[in-house]
């Protein structure tokens, strides 16, 4: 089985496993080389955006309104995910064993995920944290987190599968080269598409939102311990104290169980160094200490979307054999779906926000996702240019062991573990300064390439070995 781990830089990072999309011969004779190398690109990006993110505010995460580089790691994951499930749910035999292993494959998805709101995951070296100077362990019930990438991933993978299982008997055998004939063959998950579209619109522009308050629980704030209240008495506002995603978050999960450091205190109204992290400002709105969760209940119904757009991908390229079939089809539609999310975003109708995860953000994503495949597929399947993008190719084969090494820290923590004298004087921190920061005399630049050099490329070297040897590690 096959895995796909991405999001998040700031906020956190992610892990999942899928049937290996790559692994399905959609040829007798060849190998899709370019949905390896869409993934273990996807994979590299956001190892960029979160070790350089800090240094490079245009690679991390929009403060709030906007997409920045970072912005475009989950959705890509989620339409990586759709069209996994296309592939791998091709066919079904055992109805009862497919949604048996489903179900026990979100649980187990889910059970990685448990993770304290101020820390990482429990997976991660140290318990939570592999920082050379806050190694610590524990989880602690109070502020445990319910929701984050993980538990995004495992919804949308959860209901997209089950439309693509129970709407396999409607479903005609053969289709015809009409461009619109697919969409007539999976009807049912564009009428699903349809109904979360419309949940999330109605929750997102009807819903209520009063006054609420927060206690800070911050040890290096002066306000540590202080309650402030934020003042709403609102329906349908956008900005980041008084929307309806946020509300919910707060009735449903508990003001405790959220995210503790969202991405929007690097907004201009919150810190005079936006868009890098720093003070507060003296004047900050009270909303600035507040936790949010980037992962909530209803961003995450809409993601469902990323997810059902990758799918109907993943069918394009089961049922449409030719490369010029198949490209008609995505080119036009990707561009179609950026050009309206742009439309949405620029007339003010729907801002992209990646943290309330809105429709015009769907759209501009997705349709990049789709117009980097086609591109990929352009020079990889149909030129045969693989040899150029191959340490994303084995990145992508072995998705799971960078993600879990690279991504999340793992490999990195075991090092910073290990240090003389001083936690910060390791192996890693010798290497950033005296190799790169110390060579080019830029902080920012010595960052930037020990990312390129040192993790994504040294990875992809170590995946391709392991690819050489036939090692792969998967679910």
């Amino acid at each position: 089985m096959a895995e796909i781990k991405p999001e998040a830089s700031n906020e956190q990072r992610l892990i999942i496993a899928q049937p290996d999309i790559s692994d399905v011969q959609l040829s007798k004779t060849r190998r899709v080389a370019s949905l390896d190398i869409f993934r273990g690109l996807t994979v590299a990006l956001m190892i960029l955006v979160d070790d350089a993110g800090g240094e490079w505010p245009s690679i991390g995460h929009a403060p709030w309104n906007g997409c920045h580089l970072a912005d475009f790691v989950m959705p890509f994951f989620l339409f990586i995910v759709g069209m996994a499930i296309a592939l791998a749910l091709k066919v079904v035999y055992d109805y009862f064993c497919t949604l048996f292993c489903i179900s026990l494959f979100c649980l187990f998805i889910r059970a990685l995920s448990v993770e304290n709101t101020k820390a990482g995951r429990c997976y991660q070296k140290g318990g939570y944290s592999h920082a050379p100077d806050n190694l610590t362990y524990g989880v602690d019930m109070r502020k445990i987190r319910w929701c984050g990438i993980l538990q995004r991933i495992a919804l949308s993978y959860l209901v997209v599968a089950l439309v693509e299982i129970f709407t396999k008997d409607a479903q005609a055998k053969e289709v015809s080269p009409s461009q619109f004939s697919i969409f007539k063959l999976y009807f049912w998950h564009w009428l699903v598409g349809a109904g979360v579209l419309v949940i999330y619109l109605v929750t997102l522009y009807m819903t209520y939102v009063p006054d609420w308050q927060f206690t800070v629980h911050n040890k290096d704030s002066p306000d540590d311990g202080k309650v402030f209240n934020v003042v709403c008495g609102v329906r349908g506002k956008l900005d980041p104290p008084c929307n309806a995603v946020g509300y919910i978050d707060r009735e449903v999960l508990g003001i405790n169980h959220m995210y503790h450091h969202p991405a929007w205190r690097r907004s201009k109204a919150c810190t005079v160094n936006s868009p890098y992290e720093g003070p507060l400002l003296k004047n900050a709105p009270s909303w600035c200490q507040a936790p949010f969760e980037p992962e909530g209940i209803l961003s995450s119904i809409s993601a469902i979307l990323s997810t059902i757009i990758g799918v109907h991908f993943g069918h394009v390229l089961i049922h449409l054999k030719s490369h010029s079939m198949r490209l008609k089809h995505w080119v036009p539609m990707g561009f179609a779906l950026l050009i309206l999310g742009l439309t949405l975003h620029f007339s003010h109708a729907m801002l992209l926000n990646k943290q309330l995860y809105t429709f015009s953000y769907v759209c501009v994503t997705s349709g990049a996702a789709a117009l980097l495949l086609s591109a990929i597929y352009i020079l990889v399947d149909v030129w045969g240019l693989n040899y150029v993008f191959l340490p994303f190719e084995w990145i992508g084969m072995n998705a799971m062991l960078v993600y879990v090494m690279a991504a999340e820290g793992i490999f990195a923590g075991f090092i910073n573990g290990w240090y003389y004298d001083n936690p910060h004087n390791t192996l890693i921190f010798w290497i950033q300064k005296h190799i790169f920061i110390g060579v080019w005399h830029s902080r920012r630049v010595g960052i930037l390439l020990y990312v390129i050099f040192a993790e994504i490329l040294f990875w992809g070297i170590v995946a391709g070995i392991l690819h050489r040897q036939r090692i792969y590690w998967k679910l």
